[in-house]
């Protein structure tokens, strides 16, 4: 599919509440665990969510919007959440990423973007050129696959109590983890 904003949006405004469905409400057995040595639980992919609202993605649009490739991204710190959601309870999290993705998606709106704007180009600190449409389509896939990463971090949590279905190539969700 061709990226456009009115395809990538709903995927965008959505990504909130799915996350608020999954996870508000459950205890730490199924919020803190994680797939082991250099992975993330469910509690670090929210918080990592909310370091990439505010320094990550309307950032980066804005530097495209306003400097092109003349001025580099601010490098992401992909790790920030663990000092910044230290103390914080789930539901906060989840709360904190609910308002901050309602701004960020009003910022987007008042961009008032058109079509020429998503191949205007910017610059990646370490992956090169990008055009604004490359940044936004990139934002939706990294929403989706921190959903997918939670979902597998959490059906890992009774990989040892489905019996016969375990080792049996059908639950696929239960495949190798993959190291942030």
């Amino acid at each position: 599919m061709q990226f456009s904003l009115e395809t990538a949006l709903p995927i965008l405004e959505r990504t909130p509440s799915v996350l608020n469905e999954l996870l508000c409400g459950l205890g730490n057995e199924w919020t803190t665990p994680n797939e082991g040595p250099d992975t993330w639980s469910p509690f670090d992919v929210v918080g990592h969510l909310i370091h990439g609202e505010r320094t990550d993605w309307i950032p980066r649009a804005r530097i495209i919007l306003e400097h092109g490739e003349d001025r580099p991204f601010t490098p992401f710190d992909r790790f920030a959440q663990f000092e910044e959601s230290r103390g914080k309870s789930i539901k906060t999290l989840l709360d904190e990423f609910t308002e901050l993705r309602d701004q960020n998606l009003m910022s987007l709106h008042e961009m008032d973007l058109h079509p020429s704007d998503f191949d205007k180009k910017g610059a990646h600190p370490e992956l090169g050129g990008v055009t604004l449409g490359h940044l936004l389509a990139a934002w939706v896939v990294h929403d989706l696959g921190h959903i997918a990463q939670i979902s597998r971090v959490m059906a890992k949590q009774y990989a040892g109590e489905i019996g016969v279905w375990g080792g049996s190539g059908y639950l696929g969700v239960l495949g190798d983890r993959i190291a942030t």
